[in-house]
């Protein structure tokens, strides 16, 4: 919806800059402590990572495809994140039966988002914007191991302000020199900009950080497949959207995949329950 009035690197760059820029004022307003030095600069460039390169690949590749499909392909970023995470040194191995459960939830996930993702016509463009969902999915799994592992003295929400803002400014360059593209204000773009700088950044890009510090990989990496069912359940309460078997089908087979992770992942260390 935001699209349909900001050129895509504007729309990334103000969202973020938006976002993290309320968030650290409300930090300095509360004193809280802010990373400095090397940790500031790592956190910054996970942030262009996580957000600048990921959210910006999504955020042009659904110009090429309808949204359905791309939520489709991007549920492919659970397998990059566990599989980068047992490449590196230290990481968690891979468990048969934790892959099985991602696997699992991502066969619930298509059969949850199948129906509306093959309901508009693809564009000559599908191949460019798989390739570059995939580079999103890299660059944003890539960047969530390295602030993960990342030795931080800053409270995980605050190193996501500081990640929202880094990539906002990294995105402000590559918005300007789509200058020639004009923004068209319109109410309703205007307010999903507002709603996704709000909603999916100040809440739920800082309930996703704090979780990545928190909880296991394979368990974090499984965010992909509850926001599906997130947007159906909504779609259904406030637009009596369609919600029959199918859907219940794919909700039940995305919760069981959680599940079978949940089961056999490794339990959090006493570092990461601090």
């Amino acid at each position: 919806m935001a699209l349909e009035s900001f050129p895509p690197m504007v729309l990334v760059s103000a969202r973020f800059i938006l976002s993290g820029g309320v968030m650290l004022f409300g930090c300095l307003i509360a004193n809280v402590q802010l990373p400095r030095g090397k940790e500031l600069l790592a956190t910054a460039l996970n942030g262009v990572l996580i957000l600048g390169i990921g959210n910006s690949c999504l955020t042009v590749a659904e110009l090429w495809i309808p949204s359905g499909l791309a939520a489709l392909i991007i549920t492919t970023s659970p397998l990059w994140m566990v599989g980068i995470d047992a490449v590196l040194p230290g990481g968690d191995r891979l468990r048969p039966a934790a892959v099985a459960g991602i696997l699992i939830g991502g066969g619930g996930a298509v059969l949850l988002m199948a129906p509306r993702a093959t309901g508009a016509e693809l564009s000559s463009h599908l191949w460019g914007a798989f390739l570059l969902l995939q580079l999103a999915n890299f660059a944003w799994s890539f960047g969530s191991i390295r602030q993960r592992r990342m030795p931080a003295l800053a409270h995980p929400i605050v190193s996501g302000a500081i990640q929202q803002l880094a990539a906002g400014l990294a995105c402000l360059p590559f918005a300007l020199l789509t200058g020639g593209q004009p923004i068209i204000w319109q109410t309703r773009a205007t307010l999903a900009l507002l709603y996704l700088s709000v909603f999916g950044s100040i809440v739920g890009y800082s309930a996703y950080v704090y979780a990545l510090d928190k909880l296991p990989v394979a368990l974090v990496s499984l965010y992909t497949y509850v926001n599906p069912v997130v947007a159906l359940l909504l779609g259904w309460l406030f637009y009596r959207e369609t919600f029959g078997w199918l859907e219940a089908s794919g909700m039940a087979v995305i919760f069981l995949g959680v599940a079978i992770v949940k089961r056999y992942s490794p339990a959090p260390t006493a570092v990461e329950l601090d």
